[in-house]
Formats: structure tokens, sequence, C-alpha cells
């Protein structure tokens, strides 16, 4: 990788973090710092080019050691989900981001690599070939607007910069998306929504580890650019549920709720717990509905022409690997 020795993973006690610090220990040139809150035994990565330094990066003393002599950054902590407070939101998304771009201008860092999220697109309908030049609708979340508030003080800092929206990764070290489906399915919470024949962009994990390379590498007219990132075939999800549920010997979906039904729900809920539950996440959201039951899928062309990617893993691929991590580690 030239001219870049010291590379700086925020989020690498995470899934998408940890995979990433996993592919750059395949390149002994670099000297890699990885970062996160703590430990985690099923994501650390042992080599000789990895050195974990755990803190706060809200912390602008210890984001300063961090970015010291760091040649490029690749920023993928993040609070991630469907529900919280916009306090909370900020302080996981933003302050971390705009106190590492203080630190990045200061040392002169050659490329910032952010990882976004696809959720600014959402709307509660289906959205077919959606480009990185859509206007964006009002966050469906506090975490879609946190993230659209990063993205645009990444474009307003000095440092050259490549940012990612990568849609519903999976495979090895997923905690998020298929766990939190099994775990409904076991407590017996899971419904197909509707006739079930929605199709959405799935991605890899390993394909978005690829993309963030790229960016670390990007030049020319490829850098200061938002890139959708997926497979561009998307998938029918219950389809693909079923299939998880099928190859994990586990009972198959027979019951299904219809849409608006389940919204009007997941709307009670939501209410319920803004007003007499203290904020804390209910069991169905509007946003959580709508993944599962609208189509969603990206043009990722631009991802294609200008940073040269290519999905190399299929999403079956990729549930396999899931498979075999979650048989391996589940209690």
């Amino acid at each position: 990788m030239k001219n870049m020795k010291q590379i700086l993973v925020t989020g690498a006690t995470g899934f998408l973090g940890s995979r990433t610090v996993e592919r750059l220990t395949e390149m002994p040139e670099l000297s890699v710092r990885a970062t996160g809150r703590k430990l985690n035994k099923n994501y650390e990565v042992k080599a000789d080019n990895v050195h974990y330094i755990l803190g706060d990066l809200n912390d602008s003393d210890f984001v300063a050691q961090l970015v010291d002599g760091v040649d490029c950054i690749v920023h993928a902590a993040a609070l991630s989900s469907p529900w919280g407070s916009k306090d909370d939101f900020w302080q996981s998304n933003v302050n971390p981001t705009k106190l590492l771009l203080e630190a990045a201008a200061r040392q002169d860092v050659k490329r910032f690599v952010f990882i976004s999220t696809p959720s600014m697109y959402f709307e509660m309908k289906s959205l077919f070939g959606l480009k990185e030049s859509n206007s964006l609708p009002r966050p469906i979340n506090q975490y879609a607007a946190s993230k659209r508030e990063a993205e645009r003080l990444i474009k307003a800092a000095t440092v050259p910069y490549v940012i990612l929206r990568p849609r519903a990764l999976i495979g090895r070290g997923d905690t998020v998306i298929l766990p939190r489906i099994l775990r409904a399915h076991k407590e017996a919470r899971l419904r197909q929504i509707g006739i079930g024949n929605n199709k959405v962009d799935v991605t890899p994990v390993v394909n978005v580890v690829d993309a963030i390379v790229l960016g670390m590498e990007a030049q020319g007219k490829a850098l200061n650019e938002v890139y959708n990132i997926s497979n561009g075939e998307p998938v029918a999800l219950w389809h693909m549920l079923h299939g998880l549920l099928a190859k994990l010997s586990l009972p198959p979906l027979t019951k299904s709720i219809p849409l608006p039904l389940i919204l009007t729900v997941a709307r009670l809920m939501e209410w319920h717990a803004r007003w007499f539950n203290g904020n804390q996440e209910p069991t169905l959201t509007v946003y959580g509905v709508g993944t599962l039951a609208m189509d969603f899928s990206m043009d990722i062309s631009k991802a294609q022409n200008l940073l040269g990617y290519t999905p190399r893993q299929s999403v079956e691929e990729a549930l396999d690997d899931f498979i075999e991590w979650h048989l391996q580690t589940s209690p």
C-alpha cells in the first residue's frame, strides 16, 4: 500500500473492525493500531503487526495519541441501533468523528475511510436502485441522523476521505442482523411479514472489507466521494431466512402477519416506550418492520467504476460462514 505504513482502525473490537484488522495483517508492511473500548475474545486478532490501544474516542487527548504518526484512519466505530436518544448517538457517532478529523488534520493524515450507512435513504416504502446522489429524506431514527451529520463533518474537513455506505453486513462474526433474527425465532416472536416476496441488498462482510482496502488505496477522482456497497444483486429476504433456519435445523416459520397490522403495533410500541418506559428500545420499531417488509436495493456502479469494487463472495457463502461461526461460539 503505497506511502502508507501506520493504519488506525477504530471499532476494531467489533464485527467489521475486527475483520478489517484481520485483512490488514495479510500486509506485513503495515503496522495496525486497533482501538475499541474493550477486547472481545471472539474478535481479537493476534498478529505481530497489530497493536491494541483501548480507550474512549470522546477523550481528545486519547484521540490525539491514537492518531499521532498515522497515515490512514479507518473509522468503523459506531453505535448502531434502531432506537436510542440523540445524545447517545451524537456522543458515539458524531463527536468521535469530529475529534478524529481534527487530530487527522493536525497530523497530515493521508486518508480517512468512514463507514456510514444506507439507513439514511430509508423511507417506509420499497426503494430500488438507490444512487449516492439521491436526495435524502428526513432521518428515520437518530442513528441515521448521526451518520448523516458525521458525513457532513467529513466533507467539510480538509482530510482526503472515502465514505462507504454498506448495506446489511453478514458473515463470520455477525452479532447484529442474523443473531437478532435467531433470537426472535427462539422467543417465538418471529413472523413473516405479508407474503414475504420483498428483495433486499445484503452484503458479505468480506466484500465490505475489500471496499475498505480499495478506499485506503483510492487516488485521484476516486477520493472525496461517497459509495454504496452491497452485492448488487438483491436477495429474497424471507427465502434467505427460511433457508437459514433450515440449515440450523430449527423449526420453520409457519405464521405470517399483515404489514398494516404489525406496523400499527410497532407505532404503538414506540409511543409507549417514549412516554411510559423510559425510552427503552421496544420489541418492535417502525424501522425494524420496514427493513423486514420493504424492498431495498442500491446502485453500486459508482463503487465499481471509481474504486474498482467487485463483490467476490456470494450471500450464500457468507451465510455458511455465519452458520459455522455461530455454531462454534453460541453457548
